[in-house]
Parts: structure tokens; C-alpha cells; sequence
């Protein structure tokens, strides 16, 4: 490494650190950067080191690129948000070790001795997952007078039981079995058991529709919990009324859910404009927002709000695949709205971010919007707000963008190229995990709301729970059920269920967040109109290209 990039790679590690220590991020991830800069200084690889070389890891392949600065002669063929995210879909995944929310001792239910009739209980875990029959696990759902299963049980089985059964025909068998084994069907009960059996009962299904409500938005399903409780009311009237408490929250969060936002609708769809926009328009967003900061933290705001409505359920759904040894039907046909709807927010802000630069006439506005969401992005950063700082960066590495030499060659680049590092797909994001745990690591120790904020780059979090969905959807030869695979899948969602859950410190700026939602942003070609009007065309592709959409777009020849 020459000492200019010794310099460099100093200087930008120094950058790191003052900003991390002012948000509080820097004691957890400072030890892991100052092992990088070692690492760079000694092995000659510098912090903007070449893509050139081959990336051993296939995540990276879809995502290389000439690494050179802005301005200085040579054009970055950058990819843009499809390439990103075809990045992040590839590869194995890495799933994160911040959360002992789940741990496999925890899951083994103590063994008791068969009483009346009862099977005895056996535990499925001694000292390490094992698999078992789909039967025997949902037999261990099942409370008894003198058993209830451990919470965390509760939740991966019903997370992950869906791959197999439906919540409805589970919510049947359960419900059956509990009439069976407590003798609910008798004319006269065993009011001193079913007294013991009866608060079991109803705290399995309180945890139950608290976690998954949507489990419960068909009328036979509320029969199934009408049922066996009225079967052990007479035993106790509290009984009655604590399930009335429960039906009752229960309709008032799924009405809650059922309440999508105004912001949950936003114009998503591009546009092409038929010749660039009135100046009205661009001077909108700094207008309403010139501070980085400010804006960063109405991004998490967004973000946090659509989070909210994205249920546990949807990451098991989504990827639902067919149970040989069940039938020939899928599981599962329930849309993902809400994860949906999320995913395309990511990418309506990438295109956001590329139409805000692409628009001015002038290659000092687009240089100056560039270096303000260069700063957004930092403090996005700052915050733990990864999600909208891949999306700012992936807008930015759109070819429309990359290409624009000349405003690049204005802008100040060091800060943006270290946040690209830490995004850098090699190695399996890599060093982008390594900040996601320091963020989860500050947000179990945190002192105040703002440093509990963890928003985790959501296309590689589905790309790793789509791959522990493989793992759990594959029956084991015998025909059991893996529920290893069950505890790490349960151990993800239940972190992303604690980080969507945290309520955001920041107050809302309705008129920064109807512009994030409303404003128009133009469509690919309508990008690469733009791009090539404020700077023409270098080459004979990119002259064919502008005149084909003139052509089309304007209707100009």
C-alpha cells in the first residue's frame, strides 16, 4: 500500500470512529474496525482496494465492479438495485448469534408421570435439538393439569408447524386433544383438575393469538376456542370472562392490522416524464428537508411504521412449498401484503434517491443532492437504519447515476465510499454483519430509545430465513420433522420480531413523509432519459439508446 493510501485508510477509519462514537455505535463495533484497518494496512488491500480480482464468494459475482474514484477518467459500471438484491439472494446464509431468545435447553418440557389416562411426557431435546413426528410435536403443545410447554416452544412450533399443517386445522387438533385428554366431553368433570387445566389452557391461547392474530381471521377458528372453553366454564365463571378479555383484544388487533396506513399505499409505480420535470419539483425535498439528519431519521420513522405491520407468519408463508408426504397442495395460500408491500418500498426509495439526482439541469444541484444523501446515508447508519442505507446506496450505483462523470467529479467521495464498503457484498455482507450485531449488541444494552433502533437490510433477511425455510420444510428420510432447523428459524424471526417492535424516538414530519411516499420518480428508461440529457451520451450504445428513447418517450426523432 502506497502512504497516500495508508493516509486515506486512516483518515477514513478516523472519519468512522468520531461518528460512531457521537451515536453511541463505536464501543461495539470499534474493536472490528480496528482489526480491518490492520488487516489492510498489512496485507496492501487498502480501504477502496480493486473489484478487479475475483470474488471467491458467489454472492459477490453479480455485484463486481472497477473500482476507481468518480471524476478521475474511468466510468464504474455499477449495478443497480436488481443486482443488489440478485447479490443478496445468492450465497449461503449466515444467521446472526446476537439474541439467546431461543435456546435449545429451554425447549425440553419436563417429564412427568402419566396420570389418568395421559401419555407420559417425553422431552424432545436432552442437551441438544432433535427431530420428531409432526403428532408428537403437536402433542407437545398440548397443556395439561400438571405440564405447560416452554414459551419459546410454543412460538417455533407455531411458527414453523405452518410449513406443514394450516393454524386452523393445528387450532383443531389441539383444541381435540385437549377435550380428549381432560375427559371434556363427560357429562359430570373433574372440577379440581380442569381447575388446573383451565389457566393452562387459556395462557396457551392468549400466547397464541398475541403472536400470531391473524391465525384466528376465520369464524371457525373463534368456534374452536368458544368450544373448549365453554367446556370448562362451568368448573369456573373466570374462565368466561377471561375469554371474553381475550376474543376482545384479539378483534381489536386484528382491526388494528387490518388498518393499513395511507403511507402503506404509496404511489410505488414509476413514471416517465415526458421532459424533465419543472425545477418545482426537485427543489421540493431539500425545501422541505435540507438537514441529513433530519431526513434520516423520518426514513426510520417509514420504516419502523411498515415494519410494524409485517407479521412473524409472513416469513414462513412466503415461501411455503409443498409437503410430499401430506398432499399434492401447497400448505399455504395466503398472500405476504405487508412483506411485500416493504420490499417495494426499498425499492421505490432507490429510485427516489436516483430521480432526486438525475433531475436537476445543472451539475452543481445534482452534486449537492448527491453529497446530501451521501449524509443521509451516514446517519442512517448512525441510527441502524440499514435497510434505507443499502436503498440510498443501491439508488446512487444505478447505472443512470454511475454514469454521470462530470457531477461525480464535484462531489466529495470518501464518506460514500466507506459506507459502500461496509455494505460490500463479499464474503457474505460480511462487514455489513459485523455492524448489524454491534447495533443489536448496543440495542439489548441501550440507555435510551434512540439506541435501540436496529433496521436490518431486509432483502438479505429474507434471503437467510428463505434458506432456513429449506431446512425446515424437508422431512427427515424416517418422515419426522427437523426441529433444529425449527429453533434457528424461530431464533431469526424472534429477532426481527424484538427490533420491529421498538417505538420510534423520532417525531413524525408528515411533510418529509408524504413527500417519501407521494413524490414522482421516474421509471428506468426514465432515468436513463434524464441521465443522458444532463450529460449526452459517451459511446455509440448509449447514442442509440438516447435516441430510442426520445423516440419514445418525448416522440422526438
Amino acid at each position: 500500500m502506497t502512504q497516500r493510501n495508508q493516509e486515506e485508510c486512516h483518515s477514513s477509519y478516523s472519519w468512522v470512529s468520531l461518528t460512531l462514537q457521537e451515536r453511541g455505535l463505536y464501543k461495539h463495533v470499534h474493536q472490528e474496525l480496528e482489526l480491518k484497518v490492520s488487516e489492510w494496512k498489512g496485507a496492501q488491500a487498502g480501504l477502496w482496494r480493486s473489484w478487479k480480482c475475483a470474488v471467491s464468494t458467489p454472492g459477490c459475482q453479480s455485484y463486481r465492479a472497477t473500482r476507481s474514484p468518480r471524476g478521475a477518467g474511468s466510468v464504474r459500471n455499477r449495478p443497480g438495485p436488481g443486482a443488489v438484491m440478485r447479490a443478496a439472494a445468492a450465497g449461503m446464509p449466515q444467521t446472526l448469534s446476537t439474541s439467546d431468545m431461543v435456546t435449545p435447553g429451554s425447549l425440553s418440557p419436563p417429564p412427568t408421570e402419566p396420570t389418568d389416562g395421559e401419555q407420559a411426557r417425553q422431552p424432545l431435546l436432552d442437551g441438544a435439538p432433535s427431530s420428531a413426528s409432526l403428532d408428537t410435536l403437536i402433542q407437545q403443545l398440548v397443556p395439561t393439569a400438571d405440564y405447560y410447554p416452554e414459551k419459546a416452544y410454543i412460538f417455533t412450533f407455531l411458527l414453523s408447524s405452518r410449513l406443514f399443517i394450516e393454524p386452523r386445522e393445528l387450532l383443531a387438533r389441539v383444541c381435540h386433544l385437549c377435550i380428549e385428554q381432560q375427559q371434556l366431553d363427560k357429562p359430570v368433570l373433574d372440577k379440581a383438575r380442569v381447575r388446573k387445566f383451565g389457566p393452562k389452557l387459556l395462557q396457551l391461547l392468549a400466547e397464541w393469538t398475541e403472536t400470531f392474530p391473524r391465525d384466528f381471521q376465520e369464524e371457525s377458528t373463534i368456534g374452536h376456542l368458544k368450544d373448549v372453553v365453554g367446556r370448562i366454564a362451568p368448573c369456573d365463571e373466570a374462565y368466561r370472562k377471561r375469554m371474553h378479555q381475550l376474543l376482545q383484544a384479539l378483534h381489536q388487533k386484528l382491526a388494528a392490522l387490518g388498518q393499513r396506513p395511507e403511507s402503506l399505499l404509496g404511489a410505488d409505480k414509476p413514471i416517465s416524464y415526458r421532459t424533465k420535470p419543472p425545477a418545482s419539483i426537485h427543489r421540493e425535498l431539500l425545501d422541505i428537508c435540507s438537514d441529513p439528519y433530519t431526513l434520516a431519521q423520518q426514513l426510520t420513522h417509514v420504516e419502523l411504521e411498515r415494519l410494524q405491520h409485517i407479521g412473524p407468519e409472513e416469513f414462513v408463508q412466503a415461501f411455503v412449498n409443498k409437503d410430499p408426504l401430506a398432499s399434492t397442495k401447497p400448505c399455504f395460500t395466503e398472500k405476504t401484503n405487508n412483506l411485500e408491500a416493504y420490499v417495494k418500498w426499498f425499492n421505490r426509495l432507490c429510485y427516489l434517491v436516483a430521480t432526486e439526482i438525475c433531475m436537476p439541469a445543472k451539475k452543481k444541484q445534482r452534486a449537492q443532492v448527491i453529497e446530501f444523501f451521501i449524509d443521509v446515508a451516514r446517519e442512517c447508519f448512525n441510527i441502524g437504519n440499514f435497510n434505507s442505507l443499502m436503498a440510498i446506496i443501491s439508488g446512487m450505483n444505478m447505472s443512470p447515476v454511475s454514469r454521470l462523470k462530470k457531477t461525480w467529479a464535484k462531489v466529495k467521495t470518501a464518506k460514500f465510499f466507506i459506507l459502500e464498503h461496509q455494505m460490500d457484498p463479499t464474503g457474505n455482507f460480511c462487514n455489513y454483519r459485523t455492524a448489524l450485531r454491534g447495533a443489536a449488541h448496543r440495542s439489548l444494552t441501550a440507555h435510551s430509545s434512540r439506541e435501540k433502533i436496529v433496521i436490518p437490510f431486509f432483502s438479505l433477511l429474507i434471503k437467510d430465513i428463505y434458506f432456513l425455510n429449506e431446512g425446515c420444510a424437508n422431512r427427515l428420510p424416517n418422515g419426522h420433522v427437523n426441529f433444529e432447523k425449527f429453533l434457528e428459524l424461530a431464533k431469526q424471526v424472534g429477532e426481527f420480531i424484538t427490533w420491529k417492535q421498538v417505538e420510534c424516538p423520532f417525531e413524525q414530519d408528515r411533510s418529509i413523509t408524504h413527500y417519501l411516499h407521494t413524490a414522482p420518480i421516474f421509471s428506468e428508461d426514465g432515468l436513463y432519459l434524464a441521465s443522458y440529457e444532463s450529460e449526452s451520451p459517451e459511446n455509440q450504445t448509449e447514442k442509440e439508446r438516447w435516441k430510442s428513447l426520445r423516440s419514445s418517450i418525448l416522440g422526438k426523432t
